[in-house]
């Protein structure tokens, strides 16, 4: 049996593939998830799978993870993958909304290294940062999602500077549009935020909203398969030399081509476009 491995955000998506990927290749898996109905589903998935309880914006639940792992014996991988996408015009979002996303997605991951980090130390292990092509090349209408993945990725270039003397090395997953259960939370969402609109933002961004809506369900069409990130996330872990970054689907590799060759306001064009052309 290889190595433990905890996997945040388990109980759907990319998590939930994490974790059947790892459990193929005999690794030990803890996963975290939110309520005790994920948990029971993971438990039938074998001994070498133990869910916790943790909602990572929990202070209390990340220490009595930690606590519980390092009883069991260790770690040697982190996957932070939890996280929540929000959307909408930054006109109009509400501010509660914006702090909930860098809790979330900046935050949380944070706090899981600081207390992870004393096992990570002994085994000499990977932290694996599940980050977004949209950290790197931002879109319209998903500000603070992407403003929440490039936090991640200026603190994951940090922690893997910092982190060099100690052997626990740092590594973004980078995946484009992936077929989960977020673009349909994010669908729904959208709509909920417009409908709070005062009358002359709805007008003003009535469009738009109804292109996010119908984009983010296309999105759910189009996207790769959880399991392909999954597959990237166990590359990450056990390679010998692993790459710093690794951009997962074409649509994402085709964004980071678009930001190196196009400049910014053609390119700011350009991304409406296709994103209306997608939309409608």
């Amino acid at each position: 049996m290889r190595a433990p491995v905890l996997v945040t955000g388990a109980s759907s998506g990319i998590g939930a593939a994490a974790v059947q990927a790892l459990l193929a290749r005999d690794f030990r898996v803890w996963a975290g998830v939110r309520d005790e109905a994920a948990a029971e589903r993971l438990r039938a998935l074998g001994e070498r799978c133990t869910p916790l309880l943790l909602d990572v914006t929990n202070a209390a639940q990340i220490a009595a993870a930690a606590e519980r792992i390092g009883a069991d014996g260790g770690l040697y991988g982190l996957v932070n993958n939890a996280g929540i996408a929000v959307g909408g015009p930054l006109e109009a979002i509400p501010l509660d909304q914006l702090r909930t996303q860098f809790e979330v997605n900046v935050i949380a991951p944070v706090a899981l290294v600081q207390a992870m980090l004393p096992l990570l130390r002994r085994s000499l292990g990977r932290i694996v940062m599940i980050s977004s092509v949209g950290g790197r090349i931002a879109l319209p209408f998903v500000g603070p999602y992407a403003a929440s993945k490039h936090a991640l990725e200026a603190l994951s270039d940090s922690l893997r500077a910092e982190l060099l003397p100690s052997g626990v090395d740092v590594i973004l997953v980078e995946p484009g549009a992936v077929k989960t259960e977020i673009w349909e939370r994010g669908a729904q969402a959208g709509a909920a935020l417009a409908d709070g609109f005062d009358p002359l933002t709805r007008a003003r961004y009535a469009d738009d909203v109804t292109m996010m809506i119908n984009l983010s369900r296309a999105m759910d069409a189009r996207g790769i398969p959880a399991a392909r990130v999954a597959d990237v996330i166990v590359r990450a872990l056990v390679a010998r030399r692993p790459r710093t970054r690794y951009v997962v689907g074409n649509d994402a590799r085709m964004r980071l081509l678009l930001r190196a060759v196009v400049p910014d306001r053609p390119r700011d064009r350009l991304l409406r476009a296709a994103m209306r052309r997608l939309g409608s």
